[in-house]
């Protein structure tokens, strides 16, 4: 009963936020997708945290520690690196921008008669593919999560569950695992019902109130999310012994070698080094977003001034690189000591799945009355600001993008009214879930569904940084990165089999494919660039451009330096702390503690190489 009051509660105030901030979303769509721009900078980084923690990562996570140990969490850490340069050198720009979307951007900063097509491709492959993608793996993490604990065959009466169950059967999709020992439809038919109970509740507030609505919930979700989980590492340690006991039990149980491999922050085998360094140097810069495209873009222009779009890159890093990750790897490492497999298992679709699962299982089997309602909340949450968060950004696109600028004021010639427009982003919602649901159906493993969305995304990731850094980015540039992306990644997905070298081949073809094409085409009208950089004044290489404003050319190549120190110092600060206080909870020799000191001292005293500098008050806010 305590568990359900916990999550009913929440439940509660998320729902009536929703409704709180309703009048102020139904005003425009600039109310609706970015709270007018007033949001202050730390709640910024807390709704990006709460977003990124997500149901899936922690699934996601003790998959990759189970399969690869600790250093396979880099493919999610280097995303840092990312962030910091999102917020600190792009921030800014995306702020004085001015647009709502990044489907909207390529108006502002390309000519050609291809731009309003590039415009509409971009809705559709953001907002719908890679957005219904990766809601589509939230969905499946959700599945799994709700499989353990909700069992609506034995709730609901048989005249409301029997025609779910057949029309569940008659379609002949499973969406289950057997993790729960149900009949396959059964634990199908439960878990569809989770997931529609989930989704409309998750709609109802977000739908309702906005991006307002989604931040404010997010505060409180993301803080939820932390002390059940925090709650959760604790119990885990103290049924595993204690910190030193794991390590001990580790050894026991997989063997001195197999232990040391779980437990290091790099890879033990020589062989594994280069594929490593290659996935690291190479996956936070050739991604699907890495410019902040979608949901962190948005964040961005939400912001009230430049100083707190930075602030929030900062608090977000911090919060997801460091804080999140340190007790996830608690509750990783643990639950390979209480939940063991036989050494030498093959690493199939099915063992990953079933470790993936043990975070769920590890909740019901391991934590107490209440606890237990803690912990689900926090799953809950995470779930929550996921979803919503995906929803606001996907309905921009739809609303925005495709209804207002290409049906209405590109074919019917028409303005359609803000509470038009509104209503719109409200239905997309309902459109968006529907494709999310049809992919979440065809999905596996979480982590092979992101492998691939990675690799989608490599194709696209160079290109977004260096339209805002170089003038000569043009129209073309985008358009060839994309169907580079389209028509090489699923060859390479059939016919290459590691993945660092699948990463290199998508990274080196795409930039060799975008450079090309942009010195082979015509550049973009100075007309165009002109505004542009006077509207948003971009870091990087402008100086035709700068020039004819009249601004001094090396203005914007002294903001690219800046941003850059930032990115690099504040990345050298996260990382040595992540590793010297994960080398503290995981010693592997007597050495260790030694150096686990060396690099929290040294994380410690890199911090005033950069902490004025980000927390100064901009000239320009």
């Amino acid at each position: 009963m305590l568990d359900l009051i916990i999550i009913f509660a929440f439940i509660a105030y998320s729902i009536t936020n929703g409704f709180r901030n309703r009048a102020k979303a139904s005003k425009n769509l600039e109310e609706y997708f970015l709270a007018g721009r007033t949001i202050k900078g730390w709640r910024a980084g807390f709704s990006l945290a709460a977003t990124q923690y997500a149901a899936d990562t922690p699934l996601l996570v003790t998959g990759l520690i189970a399969t690869g140990g600790i250093f396979m969490l880099w493919r999610l850490w280097i995303y840092g690196l990312g962030f910091l340069m999102i917020g600190f050198l792009l921030g800014r720009s995306w702020r004085r921008a001015r647009v709502l979307t990044d489907a909207e951007f390529t108006e502002i900063r390309y000519s050609g008669r291809g731009v309003l097509a590039l415009r509409g491709l971009k809705a559709i492959y953001y907002g719908t593919v890679m957005n219904c993608t990766i809601l589509a793996m939230v969905l499946v993490a959700a599945s799994r999560i709700s499989e353990v604990f909700l069992f609506w065959h034995e709730w609901l009466p048989q005249g409301i569950y029997q025609p779910i169950y057949s029309l569940v059967q008659s379609i002949g999709v499973p969406l289950a695992t057997s993790a729960t020992g149900l009949e396959t439809y059964i634990a199908t038919t439960n878990n569809l019902i989770s997931i529609l109970v989930i989704l409309s509740f998750t709609a109802l507030y977000s739908t309702t109130g906005g991006l307002r609505s989604v931040i404010a919930t997010d505060t409180v979700q993301f803080s939820l999310a932390m002390i059940g989980t925090i709650v959760y590492a604790v119990i885990v340690v103290v049924k595993a012994g204690g910190l030193g006991q794991m390590v001990d039990k580790l050894v026991v149980l997989y063997g001195q070698m197999d232990a040391q491999q779980i437990l290091s922050f790099s890879p033990r085998k020589f062989e594994a080094l280069g594929p490593f360094l290659v996935i690291v140097s190479l996956q936070w810069f050739f991604e699907r977003n890495s410019d902040g495209t979608g949901y962190f873009a948005q964040r961005m222009m939400a912001c009230r001034t430049d100083r707190d779009a930075r602030i929030g890159a900062f608090a977000f890093t911090w919060l997801q690189i460091l804080l999140r990750s340190l007790v996830w790897l608690v509750i990783g490492v643990g639950l390979l000591v209480l939940f063991p497999y036989i050494p030498g298992t093959p690493v199939t679709e099915e063992f990953i799945a079933g470790r993936e699962l043990l975070f769920a299982t590890g909740i019901k089997e391991l934590l107490p009355p209440g606890v237990t309602g803690l912990a689900l909340t926090g799953l809950l949450a995470a779930l929550a600001s996921t979803i919503d968060t995906h929803l606001t950004w996907g309905a921009s696109y739809w609303s925005n993008d495709v209804y207002k600028r290409i049906v209405n004021t590109a074919w019917l010639k028409r303005s359609p009214s803000e509470k038009e427009l509104v209503v719109v982003a409200r239905l997309s919602n309902i459109v968006i879930l529907l494709i999310a649901l049809i992919i979440m159906a065809n999905l596996g493993s979480i982590q092979t569904a992101w492998y691939i969305t990675l690799l989608f995304g490599a194709g696209t990731g160079a290109v977004l940084v260096l339209r805002w850094l170089w003038e000569r980015i043009n129209l073309h540039s985008e358009i060839s990165a994309i169907i580079t992306s389209l028509i090489c990644a699923p060859i390479i997905l059939v016919t290459v089999e590691d993945e660092w070298l699948r990463l290199l081949l998508m990274a080196s073809i795409s930039t060799v494919v975008v450079v090309t094409v942009t010195l082979l085409t015509r550049p973009t009208e100075d007309s165009v660039l002109v505004r542009f950089f006077d509207r948003v004044r971009p870091p990087g290489f402008w100086r035709k451009t700068s020039q004819k404003l009249r601004i001094d050319s090396a203005e914007p190549v002294k903001e690219f330096r800046q941003g850059a120190y930032l990115t690099i110092t504040v990345s050298i600060s996260v990382y040595l702390l992540l590793i010297g206080f994960g080398k503290v909870l995981f010693p592997i020799s007597t050495g260790s503690t030694i150096t686990a000191v060396v690099y929290i001292g040294l994380g410690l005293a890199s911090i005033p190489l950069w902490y004025r500098r980000v927390l100064k008050k901009d000239d320009f806010d």
